[in-house]
């Protein structure tokens, strides 16, 4: 019914089609952030993904994380709304603090790590570095677009 009502006042109908991805940016006491080395592009990024269409967006990233790294966690607060501009997927990003649970791999990711604000600038992309520090940051929620490697707008 939205893409409908989006669409209404256009003569040709168009169809959005967009995804709608969580991730979690778990922030640890001393202030380190758990990352993961995706196994599909070996990239760092925080732990994420689709978001399912029964569960509510908070809980698809606790589930995430939870199946991406073995980590439980609870979420505190959305930190940002990210766009990648090229693939038309919408992220939700939500800061959390670990509950319980013990790292490990999944098929999904090949390394965890607790990371540091430095160690984020220096082996993130742009694009996914940003949603960590937006974070760590107290202001906020921010939206930000991207290329899938650069921050476009801020």
């Amino acid at each position: 019914m939205l893409l409908y009502m989006s669409n209404a006042n256009r003569e040709v109908r168009s169809m959005s089609l967009h995804s709608v991805s969580v991730a979690g940016v778990v922030v640890r006491e001393d202030g380190r952030v758990l990352v993961i080395k995706r196994a599909d592009n070996g990239a760092w990024e925080a732990p994420g993904g689709v978001l399912e269409l029964d569960e509510r967006p908070e809980e698809g990233a606790c589930r995430e994380v939870l199946e991406e790294t073995g980590i439980k966690v609870e979420p505190e607060r959305l930190t940002g709304v990210y766009k990648n501009m090229k693939r038309g997927v919408v992220a939700l990003v939500f800061r959390c603090r670990p509950v319980g649970g013990e790292e490990h791999t999944s098929d999904e990711s090949v390394d965890v790590r607790w990371f540091t604000r430095e160690e984020v600038e220096r082996h993130m992309a742009e694009a996914y570095a940003v949603r960590v520090l937006d974070a760590l940051n107290a202001s906020g929620p921010h939206v930000r677009t991207h290329d899938g490697h650069r921050v476009l707008g801020a």
